[in-house]
């Protein structure tokens, strides 16, 4: 880009993003001095599982909207429209289910780490293999997202890429490490509120400078961007209704079902309906987010042409606020919210699994005092090693939203998978677990991996560097028939499974997983019910077989050892046959302190 094009922030616009910067440490230093002062792990990690459900799920938002759905979203939107927009139906499922599985299920067994779950239910090595598969996942990821906002700024503004990545990643270490997961959530709560004042006041002056709204709508509906329903049922179709709402709801499961980022918020809350509560509202939150980049992504198309994905938005939003000072700096503040509270969620997410499922388990004599501040060292580690993912992330050729969902789809939904097989198939055993796994990351290196050799200059549109004009309805039609008109060659054999939707990489490795595991469980002695430890399985097929009698149930193995010894644990403390089929938390609780004892106090003991 020619330097002259490049556009410079006012003093208003400095002091807007500095109060960001400033905020979001003042938060952490505030956590540091107050309260217990972070001096124990189960403050600094877990939030002494104290928190209310409206911050936790401001939190939740915050930990998946990062700076790459922000830039990610509207240029994917302009360029190819509005089918990206159902993916919201997949948010409906997506998040029911962990509300009602996933949750009940983990936050019952007391937990710090997901992944301690994979030892109650199968053992240790599974439980190691699921840590190292998230914390591969999640630097690879955070790669991604500092790096992102670093690139589009420096793109329009001249502001120096590494310096900017480092401030980023040096902030959220900083807070993280002083104020622990209750600083994290609390500048989650703050930063979420920044971003949608930023992507609002874009859409607001957007909206006014096009020419209003029934401008937009015009222009959008001339250049074909309002997507209709593509029931199209091809899987290598990047995007139809069936990718994104159905494709879509295995990614969400991914996220908030098992991922530690979301599951340590889930078990910092005060009490299981705290925590449930929280999760039914990340749904609006969640629905508005995606509206906001949608629109925006509209209103970008009725305004301007602007070319190469990586730095269109930051460029149209610069080019069209550069005469409204303190608004540049505000949408500044905003990409840099989602990334700092999308970073420094999984910071302390991996400075949790790491101190839980793989430092302390060797260290049983860890006094409270060193392992805090290991775990705090830890933090500062992972933030390093994140800015030096940050310099891999540019080598990347396909947009920074595809890119990201490649990261979720490769390698989570393998972890989703290894879940799923543990919670609803008590036959499956530990052998089986590795086995899927195993199989589940391999298939989907293969295909994520394939899919890059196997691209050509022919499938995808290349642009040229960003530029900005004014719209007329000529360059609509000229842009519109420039990304749309190249032809593309429908691929064959390998080529044609390497061109599977990333979309759907969630729900096939997941698949892959449960099926390779429950063969080779079946092939290597499944699990006796009796030898499940109870807690770690949700009665799927009973509750879908729910109006068949109980002797029918046991036969087909939908009434679960665990329901047996839960019936027989009530009858034997005096409940009546009314009140069998009612169990209450605090007698939850009791039953599995009373069924899992042996695990709890060899953690309690580490």
């Amino acid at each position: 880009m020619d330097p002259s094009d490049q556009k410079h922030f006012s003093a208003v616009d400095y002091v807007i993003f500095a109060l960001l910067l400033v905020g979001s440490l003042s938060i952490g230093l505030y956590y540091a001095l107050s309260g217990g002062r972070q001096r124990t792990t189960q403050e600094f990690l877990m939030a002494d599982r104290s928190m209310r459900c409206l911050p936790v799920s401001l939190s939740l938002i915050a930990s998946f909207q990062s700076a790459v759905a922000i830039i990610g979203v509207p240029a994917e939107v302009y360029v190819h429209g509005t089918q990206y927009w159902f993916i919201g139906c997949a948010y409906i499922l997506g998040l029911l289910i962990p509300a009602h599985v996933f949750i009940p299920v983990l936050y019952r067994l007391k937990l710090s780490s997901a992944y301690q779950y994979l030892e109650l239910r199968f053992s240790k090595s599974v439980r190691i293999c699921g840590t190292l598969t998230f914390i591969f996942q999640t630097v690879v990821y955070m790669g991604v997202c500092v790096y992102t906002p670093a690139f589009a700024l420096n793109a329009v503004t001249g502001f120096k890429l590494w310096g900017v990545v480092l401030a980023t990643g040096l902030v959220c270490t900083l807070y993280t490490t002083m104020g622990g997961l209750k600083a994290v959530i609390w500048t989650d709560v703050f930063q979420t509120l920044v971003m949608f004042a930023g992507q609002l006041a874009v859409i607001v002056v957007g909206v006014h400078q096009a020419g209003g709204l029934s401008e937009v709508w015009w222009k959008v509906w001339e250049g074909n961007h309002i997507s209709g329903l593509d029931l199209n049922p091809d899987p290598t179709e990047r995007h139809t209704f069936w990718t994104l709402g159905v494709g879509g709801v295995f990614l969400m499961l991914s996220l908030y079902g098992v991922n530690q980022a979301q599951v340590q918020r889930y078990l910092s809350s005060r009490t299981e309906k705290e925590a449930v509560r929280s999760c039914y509202m990340v749904f609006p939150s969640l629905q508005l987010a995606l509206a906001l980049s949608c629109v925006m992504g509209l209103v970008m198309f009725a305004r301007g042409s602007y070319y190469n994905s990586a730095k269109m938005v930051i460029y149209f939003v610069m080019d069209m606020l550069q005469g409204l000072p303190g608004l540049p700096g505000l949408f500044v503040a905003c990409l840099f919210s989602a990334a700092l509270s999308t970073i420094s969620s999984a910071f302390n997410s991996l400075a949790t699994v790491t101190m839980e499922d793989l430092i302390k388990p060797h260290f049983p004599a860890m006094t409270e005092r060193r392992a805090t501040l290991l775990s705090k060292a830890l933090a500062v580690c992972y933030g390093l090693l994140c800015l030096a993912m940050a310099f891999l992330t540019h080598l990347m050729g396909d947009s920074v939203l595809q890119v990201a969902l490649k990261i979720f789809g490769m390698v989570g939904g393998p972890i989703l998978g290894l879940f799923c097989l543990g919670m609803f198939f008590p036959w499956a055993n530990s052998t089986g677990a590795i086995a899927g796994l195993g199989a589940g990351l391999t298939v989907s290196f293969w295909v994520g991996i394939g899919s890059i050799v196997t691209r050509t200059p022919g499938t995808r549109v290349l642009l040229s560097d960003c530029r900005a004009s004014p719209m007329t309805n000529n360059t609509t039609a000229i842009f519109t028939t420039a990304a749309t008109s190249v032809p593309l060659s429908r691929p064959s054999g390998l080529r044609r499974f390497y061109s599977l939707s990333y979309m759907w990489y969630s729900a096939f490795t997941c698949f892959t997983v449960i099926l390779i595991g429950l063969v080779v469980s079946f092939l290597t002695g499944p699990m006796k019910e009796e030898d499940v430890t109870p807690g770690t399985v949700y009665p799927l097929m009973g509750k879908l077989l729910c109006f068949l009698p109980d002797s029918v149930r046991q036969k087909l193995c939908c009434v679960s050892t665990e329901q047996r010894q839960r019936q027989q644990y009530k009858e034997s403390n005096g409940s009546t046959v009314a009140e069998l089929d009612q169990f209450s938390e605090e007698e939850d609780d009791a039953f599995l302190h009373e069924n899992t004892t042996p695990f709890m106090e060899h953690e309690t003991a580490i």
